[in-house]
């Protein structure tokens, strides 16, 4: 196991009614008198959650800004569009009503909003040393953003998407009320469970040993979510399984489960350049490259690839190694298959023509090479895109 320091103070307030509750939540963070709200469509205005929220903050005497139009795989225009509102009013607080879209793109503007320097810099590897602060009302359980250092844009000059890590964009808060989601259609619900799964999947292949209690933990999140968004996915309108998945992807993503061993991240990388060319939806992404990816490197650690497929999906360990490790992989394609994902480029009619330009961006045109678990160099990366066409 690796030293590490972990310190997770996102305030978590969940249940029902939860998010009539932001002015008196916000106030314990902040004496601030503005507030920029980051959302996306105007759903939020139709069912009245937008509202709540700014009758909540206006009852302790906070002034209330609005950004809309934060779509999937968020912009960087609207990010700079954010920080010259903020700038312009001396905006003290941001908070993002949504999923893992507003957060990041609410991150990306407290971080900007108090730089001199473009705030894509930040993306390119230059160091964060301040924001503003950031609270959340969750209503899309997938990015686990809500509770994370991570923020994640689209740079539309060049198709770029890349992210950032900095304990500076770990929000105050997160609400968290399950009823928010139960409207959610079943392709996000899908796309969600999978993005959460993966989380977990990029920090449980390590090459760290003696990491059993993490192993454990790993283990339990991944047959919840497989478990309850499964029911979820079937059962859309049941309070209790989406209660099951809100939680889930908060505990995929705040950083308990990755304490003491080396993350991997090598499949959100190879993944990305698929959503940041084509605009597809990064949960669908993850669904067609990971088991791709697993098998790609099913031999560096044959014994983890037996220890996922028995504790996660119960394959029974009969047979060779290899047969048990690629049960499992089928157990996982079929899993992504019954919510609706794709398990291949054709599955989601992705074009198949710039495999090599997806694979020269994800590692900087060949300058480094991406992973942990394996180092992986572009020429693995275009047979990992070839397999999963």
């Amino acid at each position: 196991m690796q030293n590490f320091t972990f310190s997770m103070p996102t305030e978590i307030v969940f249940g029902k009614e939860s998010e009539t509750k932001i002015g008196e939540i916000l106030r314990k963070y902040s004496d601030t008198k503005k507030v920029l709200i980051v959302y996306g469509s105007d759903r939020i205005k139709k069912t009245g959650l937008f509202t709540s929220v700014v009758t909540s903050l206006e009852a302790k005497e906070i002034t209330c800004f609005e950004l809309g139009g934060v779509v999937a795989n968020p912009r960087l225009s609207l990010v700079y569009k954010g920080i010259e509102l903020v700038k312009k009013e001396n905006i003290e607080f941001i908070i993002a009503i949504g999923g893992g879209s507003p957060i990041d793109t609410a991150k990306a503007i407290a971080v900007g909003a108090v730089s001199k320097d473009d705030v894509w810099n930040y993306f390119e590897g230059q160091t964060i040393t301040n924001a503003l602060p950031v609270g959340s009302v969750l209503t899309i359980p997938a990015a686990g953003s809500e509770a994370s250092i991570s923020s994640v844009i689209t740079k539309e000059e060049g198709e770029l998407k890349r992210g950032i890590n900095s304990e500076w964009i770990l929000p105050k808060f997160a609400i968290m009320n399950p009823e928010l989601t139960l409207t959610l259609p079943k392709y996000q619900i899908g796309c969600g469970v999978t993005d959460m799964l993966a989380h977990v999947m990029e920090r449980y292949f390590t090459n760290t040993e003696h990491v059993l209690l993490t192993d454990e933990l790993c283990e339990a999140v991944m047959r919840t979510i497989i478990s309850a968004g499964l029911k979820t996915y079937e059962n859309p309108s049941n309070y209790d399984y989406r209660a099951e998945i809100m939680l889930a992807g908060t505990m995929a993503h705040n950083g308990l489960l990755d304490l003491g061993r080396a993350d991997d991240w090598a499949t959100h990388r190879i993944a990305a350049e698929i959503s940041g060319l084509y605009d597809t939806a990064h949960g669908a992404t993850l669904a067609i490259i990971f088991p791709h990816w697993m098998e790609y490197v099913l031999h560096h650690d044959l014994n983890r690839m037996v220890q996922f497929a028995h504790n996660v999906f119960g394959v029974e360990m009969h047979g060779s190694s290899e047969e048990i490790a690629l049960e499992g992989i089928k157990r996982l394609q079929e899993f992504y298959q019954k919510i609706g994902m794709p398990i291949c480029f054709k599955d989601a009619d992705i074009p198949t023509d710039q495999l090599t330009l997806m694979a020269d961006k994800a590692t900087n045109y060949d300058q480094k090479t991406i992973g942990n678990y394996v180092k992986l160099h572009k020429a693995d990366l275009v047979k990992i895109y070839e397999s999963s066409l």
